[in-house]
Parts: C-alpha cells; structure tokens; sequence
C-alpha cells in the first residue's frame, strides 16, 4: 500500500524479497527513500520523539477521540527507517517556523486565553449563551474553588458524590469541610469514602463534568466575600466605640449573625486568643517601631494583658527597650493609639493572607 510503512522485521531491516542477498539489503540502508505516511502516522513519530526526549506532552488537553486515535496508531506501529523520520521532523519543524501565531481553539479557549481581561459577569453570560461546556479535567476546576463554595455539595448530595469530591481535594481542604459537617452526615460521608476504592476513572470524571457544571450555573456573585466577612472586615479598623455600639445592634436584630460576626472580628484585643506567642516576631519585624511602641502605651491598662502578651514573647532586651520607649512616650492620643493598633492588626492579616502565620478559630 502506498500509504502504509514499509514491513520491518524484528531488527529494524527492510523484509527481504524472495531470495535477495542480505548483504544487498543492509547495502541499500544508505540509499532509502522516505516513505509516504498519513498525517496520523506522522502525528504518531513526533509524539514518540518528543516523548523520548522525556517532554511533557499535554495530550490530555485533546479531544479523547483524538487521544484515542493516537493511541491506536501508535499501537500499529513498529519501526520507522532514519529518512522516513527525518523527513517528518522536517515537516514538523517547517509548519511550525510558518505558524505566527496562534489561538486557543473554541469558545472555551477564548474565554481561557482573556479570563485576566474580561469581567467575570460577562464571560459568564458569553458561557451562557453559548452554551460552553468546560473542558480539560473538571476536577482541576473544582479544586481551585473556595471550600465554602463546595460545602452545599457536601451536605445536599448523596453520600457517594460528596465521599468522590471529598476524596478529590487536598486533606487538608476535605478535613476542614468534613469538620463543618453535621456528625451524622460526616459519619456517613467518611465511611462512603472506603467504598470508592472500586469507582472507574471514568465514572469519576463523569461526577466532576456534573458537579463542575453545577457550580458553573450557580449565580455569579457581586461580592467575593460574604455578608459576615465583609461586616467583619470593616468592624475590623472601625473604632472601638462604634464597633461596640455596631454589635449591640446586632445582638439585638439578629444574634445568630452577630455571633458570626463576632468570630470573623480579629482585633488587637483578640491577639493574644488568636496569635501564637511564636508568631509575635515576624510581627514585629517588618512593623514600624513608632507604630509598635504607640500602640503599646497606648493599651496599656485596659488592655495590658495583650502588651504582656506581645513583649512575653520577645527576647529580654528587646522587651525593656520597648517598656523605655513606651514610658518616654508619655500619654497616647485616641486617635494616634486606635490608628497604631490597627498598623498591628493589619500587618498580621497580610501575615496570614501570605501564609506567614495561622489564626486560631476563636471556638478553638
């Protein structure tokens, strides 16, 4: 056939015609001709090549018909003469110098390649008059969520689709939600995670498309942070008095969210609760001493035990150098104390949102 390889028996030799001296046939090696192949066939010997050359190729970026195909041409094939090789390479190597650019294939790709650039809204919109189907591993998509968002899923669904998430993610992010499970519904969940051992990977996958899909409906958010976080947040630098005032409030309208609230609050006064003492260093490394010293002198007295708490856990010196300072400053303005102490907080919230230093749960 014109367009299949030439047979090759086991040693990689052209198969002898009837009667042709061997010594001919190793003679003729030098003078072989490139064989015609197909596109698949071509497609198969680079695959292989940059596969020997131990590159990482993203096959599973294709279609899984074109991953199959591949797979069955490859199986197909045994040896491939030098000059049939070296002339798909040079094939291969001649379309790509011609390529000037290009781009992400479909709709999906699109939206992939100007995620950075577009507003989450309309790309959501585009998705939902196209009706875009996610592609790649779904799970990916699904790891990369915020645990919060996949909790429902955990709660609502059956026992067997939250034991294949829960088993998906990270061990850390599955202890955390399974902690926010009921008892009961957590007991159930774990031990439907010990019959997973049994699940296809095909059956898996198909689980992630639908919960990926799932959670791709659900509607997009104006806000990224959630009602409590956001309160919270903003409790966080508010003064005292208000933020007092602000949760006597709450109490009074909606106590079950004002106890969120109160837990999502980390103030200077809840440092001692909220930080380990080993942390207080790289606290005060980067702060300003001014900062440091001002919000010292500042609590001390109604909230001396957060400044013994904080010089506790310096070194000796460091800690009468500071006690000096704080007494050469003399009395604090409000204003200039409340502004120092939310310097501190605010230095250990960047701590943590960079993964310097772990907040305690108050209820811990």
């Amino acid at each position: 056939m014109e367009n299949a390889l030439t047979p090759i028996d086991d040693l990689g030799l052209p198969a002898r015609a009837g009667g042709q001296d061997p010594a001919l046939a190793r003679q003729s090696r030098g003078a072989q001709m490139p064989k015609r192949l197909s596109r698949k066939q071509k497609a198969a010997i680079v695959v292989r090549l940059l596969l020997a050359e131990g590159l990482d190729v993203p096959l599973n970026t294709l279609d899984e018909d074109l991953q199959e195909e591949l797979t069955l041409q490859m199986s197909s094939m045994r040896f491939v003469d030098r000059a049939t090789v070296k002339a798909v390479v040079d094939e291969f190597v001649s379309e790509m110098e011609d390529i000037g650019l290009s781009f992400a294939g479909g709709l999906e790709g699109a939206l992939k390649t100007l995620e950075k650039s577009i507003s989450p809204a309309t790309a959501a919109r585009i998705r939902k008059q196209g009706g875009v189907r996610a592609t790649g591993d779904p799970w990916e998509t699904i790891v990369g969520l915020d645990p919060l968002r996949l909790l429902p899923v955990l709660e609502e669904e059956s026992v067997e689709i939250a034991a294949v998430l829960l088993s998906k993610l990270k061990v850390s992010t599955a202890a955390e939600l399974l902690g926010r499970l009921s008892g009961p519904r957590a007991r159930r969940v774990a031990y439907a995670v010990s019959l997973t051992g049994a699940i296809e990977p095909e059956v898996v996958e198909k689980v992630g498309r639908s919960l990926a899909e799932q959670l791709d409906a659900q509607p997009l958010r104006a806000f990224a942070d959630g009602p409590v976080e956001r309160v919270g947040a903003i409790l966080n630098f508010s003064p005292a008095a208000t933020r007092d005032e602000v949760l006597q409030g709450l109490d009074e309208d909606d106590a079950v969210f004002a106890a969120e609230v109160r837990k999502a609050i980390f103030t200077f006064a809840n440092i001692p609760q909220r930080l380990d003492p080993r942390d207080i260093p790289k606290v005060t490394k980067d702060l300003d001493q001014a900062q440091l010293i001002t919000a010292l002198a500042f609590a001390t007295g109604e909230m001396g035990e957060v400044v013994e708490f904080i010089l506790g856990a310096m070194s000796k010196r460091l800690a009468e150098q500071l006690r000096e300072e704080m007494a050469n400053l003399g009395k604090v303005k409000p204003g200039d104390g409340e502004a120092a102490m939310n310097a501190v907080v605010n230095a250990i919230r960047e701590l943590e949102a960079a993964g310097e230093v772990l907040l305690i749960a108050e209820d811990e």
